[in-house]
């Protein structure tokens, strides 16, 4: 009898231990009675940079940034429309004036309130010089800023600012806790007014968040959404097909037929407003040569490139894209055509085959791709190209500091605004900045200035295609693509919000 009882209960206890064991390793996606998801996951093949909106200006970052923070403003991916977010409404009072009320139904994730005295502490801390925020260009035009009570601050510019509200609308223009700001470092313990709430981060490994219980609009059916570093896209796919994980973005074009077969998997694709580019470092004398910028841009047979990308690729020579505010159809073919021969006779002519180049790029998939591609033709034109290869926020670190002879560099252009992109990336005000490609050029600047300083829409798009097609004429870069915006999703779920500027949302996602 004894032996008996003792066998009963070593049995019990087996059987709980297995209950633990099958609970602990449950895989991702885990639906509940109320159809929430206990857990899902996103494969990123880099981490992040950091986690404040503030310091940092990375597609990478801002994907976690964007379930934790949220902006003033949000453009609508619909109708192209920016509509209140964080605000509730605004008035311009004259063209220098805008009067913004805020929401009073929203608190930081800390139990801390959301109100003018922390907008005002994120936008002053933003445009501080002593920040160095790689996106303070934002609030440039920003002169003043105060608050009038405790849900309505008055911004006042320093001239007519056309494209302010898309800046607001900027995931780095994101509004943060000024009291956890003060305690902590925020690019390790982000706390926004976001859907979702900060859990852990873990370098090079994953970023964990959960659904913030009190956030205004319900809360979101995943509670648990970890961002994972999986560094082999090729193991991120399989990851994706075997439910270990559940959604990524940006995908390769060598394996978009693979994505294509899966059965458990939608795919989304949508024109998108990214650009890839190639740039010389502008900084070094040699590269300030006339005909050396030519002899590279004719040196590159974009058709090839893009042809390879198997659809996810727009070929075009405008810098702003047809998905971008100041987009003329005219430039799509006015950059330097694809000729080898002239590109060979500027070498032969110059001697740019003496002098070795390095070319930088970011260790991801389609940049691999573009510098391969690039160093077979700029050596079949006779320059001496060799790659160096970095992970994401290294060589983000060293393209700003200018540590390269010739690099491709990308931009969301999450404003869809051709004065935001034209301004943080190739304005002079910025070389020590955002502007990596560390051009200069005065009639380019002041075309660029004239397009942020008028809010008169056709004035604008009059002196963005000037300033497009002075790039162009200049060979300042060689657009390479604009991005198709793509991403896939275990078919169980539904609910992704995916826009042509990149950005994704997953609060609305849920099981089918």
């Amino acid at each position: 009898m004894k032996q008996n009882l003792v066998f009963l209960l070593l049995l019990l206890m087996s059987i709980i231990l297995a209950a633990c064991g099958k609970s602990s390793s449950a895989p991702s996606g885990g639906a509940n009675a109320d159809g929430s998801i206990d857990k899902f996951v996103y494969a990123s093949t880099a981490d992040v940079a950091g986690l404040s909106p503030i310091l940092t200006n990375d597609s990478i970052s801002a994907n976690v940034q964007e379930h934790v923070y949220e902006t003033l403003f949000n453009r609508n991916s619909e109708t192209g429309e920016i509509t209140p977010k964080l605000a509730e409404s605004y008035e311009n009072t004259d063209e220098n004036t805008w009067m913004i009320k805020l929401r009073k139904d929203v608190k930081f994730h800390d139990g801390t309130p959301f109100n003018a005295e922390a907008v005002k502490y994120t936008f002053d801390k933003l445009r501080d010089p002593a920040t160095a925020a790689p996106r303070a260009s934002l609030l440039e035009p920003v002169d003043e800023i105060n608050v009038i009570n405790e849900y309505e601050i008055k911004i006042k510019t320093k001239y007519p600012y056309g494209p302010f509200l898309a800046s607001l609308a900027h995931t780095n223009a994101a509004i943060v806790s000024p009291t956890a700001d003060k305690k902590q470092d925020l690019m390790k313990e982000p706390v926004g007014t976001g859907p979702f709430k900060f859990v852990s981060y873990t370098p090079g490994d994953e970023v964990v968040l959960e659904a913030n219980d009190e956030y205004r609009d319900g809360t979101p059916a995943i509670q648990q959404l970890v961002f994972k570093v999986v560094p082999e896209v090729s193991t991120a796919i399989s990851m994706l097909q075997t439910g270990e994980v559940d959604f990524i973005d940006n995908l390769p074009s060598e394996q978009i037929s693979r994505i294509d077969s899966l059965k458990n998997i939608d795919v989304t694709k949508k024109n998108g407003s990214s650009i890839y580019y190639l740039t010389v470092n502008h900084s070094i004398k040699e590269n300030q040569d006339p005909e050396l910028r030519k002899a590279i841009a004719a040196a590159i047979d974009r058709d090839a490139f893009v042809s390879k990308l198997n659809g996810l690729g727009v070929r075009s020579d405008s810098v702003l894209g047809p998905e971008i505010f100041g987009y003329e159809k005219d430039k799509d073919s006015a950059g330097q055509a694809y000729d080898p021969e002239l590109a060979k006779s500027l070498v032969d002519k110059n001697g740019y085959s003496n002098r070795p180049i390095k070319l930088l790029t970011a260790n991801r998939a389609n940049f691999i791709l573009m510098a391969e591609i690039v160093q077979a033709q700029l050596t079949e034109a006779g320059f001496k190209v060799q790659i160096e290869t970095m992970e994401w926020a290294a060589f983000l670190d060293t393209a700003r500091a200018g540590e390269y002879d010739i690099t491709f560099l990308s931009w969301a252009n999450l404003t869809q605004d051709g004065s935001e992109m034209l301004y943080p990336n190739l304005h002079s005000d910025n070389i020590k900045e955002s502007n990596r490609t560390k051009y200069s050029n005065k009639k380019f600047d002041e075309l660029v200035d004239a397009s942020r300083e008028t809010i008169d829409q056709d004035k604008r798009l009059e002196y963005l295609n000037q300033a497009n097609g002075l790039l162009l004429e200049d060979n300042a870069v060689v657009v390479m693509y604009h991005g198709v915006v793509t991403a896939a999703m275990n078919n169980k779920y539904e609910g992704l919000i995916l826009e042509p500027n990149g950005k994704w949302l997953l609060k609305d996602v849920k099981r089918k």
